[in-house]
């Protein structure tokens, strides 16, 4: 089962494997409060200042995110064959993970925030699963 959380909500054993996908770990944030840091699946500084900042609108934010998590690496131009595409086997290693066991997508966001990128993350790798 995949579940989404704030990073500073109380750790369950029911959290299973917990990844703070968030570009920053938070200064003073202690490493036991999640299992995995993937920077990479959080949205880049310029995007998150930017909706912060609100220079642009969430739904915007969120289109740039998408964008942004299958934007192809500069190394991909040199494989011909197979690309990574982004982060797209990142998803799909997390939704094989979920359907074995319990993975929770962390954030700093409030626990009761309706404007974060882990939903957005949960619904594609939910997809992935589809």
């Amino acid at each position: 089962m995949l579940k989404t959380k704030s990073v500073h909500s109380p750790i369950e054993p029911s959290d299973g494997l917990r990844l703070l996908v968030a570009r920053f770990r938070g200064r003073g944030l202690p490493a036991d409060r999640y299992d995995v840091w993937m920077a990479n699946l959080g949205p880049s500084e310029k995007l998150l200042k930017a909706v912060l900042a609100e220079e642009i609108t969430w739904r915007e934010f969120l289109k740039r995110y998408r964008e942004e998590l299958f934007t192809p690496a500069v190394f991909d131009s040199d494989n011909a064959t197979i690309k990574n595409h982004g982060q797209k086997f990142t998803l799909r290693l997390i939704a094989k993970l979920s359907e074995e066991q319990n993975v929770t997508l962390l954030c700093h966001c409030a626990e009761d925030s309706t404007q974060c990128h882990r939903f957005e993350l949960q619904k594609l790798i939910e997809k992935e699963c589809g």
